[in-house]
């Protein structure tokens, strides 16, 4: 085994592993917090949630007996519905990110109107639309029968065999219209929402720096260190929403984009995708599986604050089992010996 053989098959195992904890995680606060289940974007979160374990379950173990056998593993009609899954799942996953950027979107910019444009009706629909659209693209592709074994990926992709090289432009222009449809509009919807809410979020922060500075010249017998903790507190507050926004933006770009940006450049008769490239860039597709729960939930207050007081009870509830199974084995013993000791 080579050592990029290697790397590759171990971060896929990683991978699946982080997603499958942290995903589940996820759906255990939402299922110990009736707070977090109120919340509008929840709808949002779960569904995320849920192809990210889908993909860790179906295609990331997939994709790791095509490295490690180098060669398709599974039979044509598995192969097709892994294919099928995995263009369904993608697709759900960048458009609940794009409706999650859409819901900061509205309460950030109309949070007195963010009850009324935002509720459970709302999330459902726009869940359901990402659903119909998902469905549309794999449907399609199951229809075409574009879904093979892809040796440049080590997967069941969308791939064209051989002998459908007749079907090579409208294979192109659905392979097009693919990517266009969830990448780039996602991307589209990411940019829009989050620079309008990093507009709305600067303007806040310097009107609070105005009243800042004024409140600080006002009182003369400050402190000078109390008036540099205020100033720095400030720079902090500018900087803060920004770096969530290139988080929550970067974050799709760098794992999406050389996936996307490959498959399109495959499609050109004279390029030639390097395997080991191209099962990288399919693992970091992975990768954002893995990390979507960090960006989204487990690093918010709430999330931690329920996942601290799950862990805890079930910590609790191990000390006591250990301490009563201690207790009875000290019986036992003392039991055991109790008739040496008369004679």
């Amino acid at each position: 085994m080579s050592i990029p053989q290697f790397l590759l098959e171990g971060s896929i195992v990683v991978s699946a592993v982080v997603t499958l904890l942290t995903n589940f995680s996820v759906l255990i606060c939402f299922a110990q917090s009736a707070e977090l289940r109120s919340h509008v974007p929840g709808i949002f979160v779960l569904n995320l949630s849920v192809s990210n374990i889908l993909l860790a379950l179906i295609n990331m173990p997939a994709t790791f007996l095509g490295v490690a056998s180098d060669a398709n593993p599974l039979r044509a009609q598995l192969c097709r519905a892994v294919s099928f899954a995995e263009t369904f799942i993608t697709c759900n996953a960048m458009l609940s990110m794009a409706a999650l950027s859409v819901d900061r979107w509205v309460a950030v910019v109309f949070p007195l109107r963010y009850s009324s444009k935002m509720r459970y009706r709302d999330a459902f629909v726009i869940v359901a639309y990402s659903w119909l659209h998902s469905l549309t693209f794999s449907l399609t592709q199951l229809t075409m029968d574009w879904g093979a074994y892809s040796p440049t990926y080590a997967s069941c992709t969308l791939h064209l065999d051989a002998e459908q090289a007749s079907q090579r432009s409208a294979y192109a222009a659905f392979t097009a219209l693919l990517h266009c449809g969830s990448f780039a509009l996602c991307l589209f919807v990411l940019c829009f929402a989050y620079l309008k809410v990093l507009r709305v979020a600067r303007s806040h922060c310097k009107r609070i720096d105005v009243i800042t500075v004024q409140s600080l010249l006002l009182l003369v017998d400050l402190h000078p260190s109390v008036k540099e903790r205020c100033l720095a507190q400030q720079r902090k507050r500018r900087q803060r929403a920004a770096k969530k926004i290139c988080v929550f933006i970067g974050s799709f770009v760098i794992c999406f984009s050389p996936y996307v940006i490959t498959r399109l450049v495959e499609l050109l008769p004279s390029v030639c995708i390097p395997r080991h490239w191209g099962i990288a860039t399919k693992c970091l597709v992975y990768v954002k599986a893995s990390s979507d729960p960090f960006v989204y939930c487990l690093l918010r207050h709430q999330y931690r604050k329920v996942l601290v007081s799950v862990i805890r009870r079930v910590v609790r509830k191990d000390r006591y089992f250990l301490s009563a199974h201690s207790t009875s084995s000290m019986w036992d013993t003392t039991d055991a010996n109790f008739p040496e000791r008369i004679t």
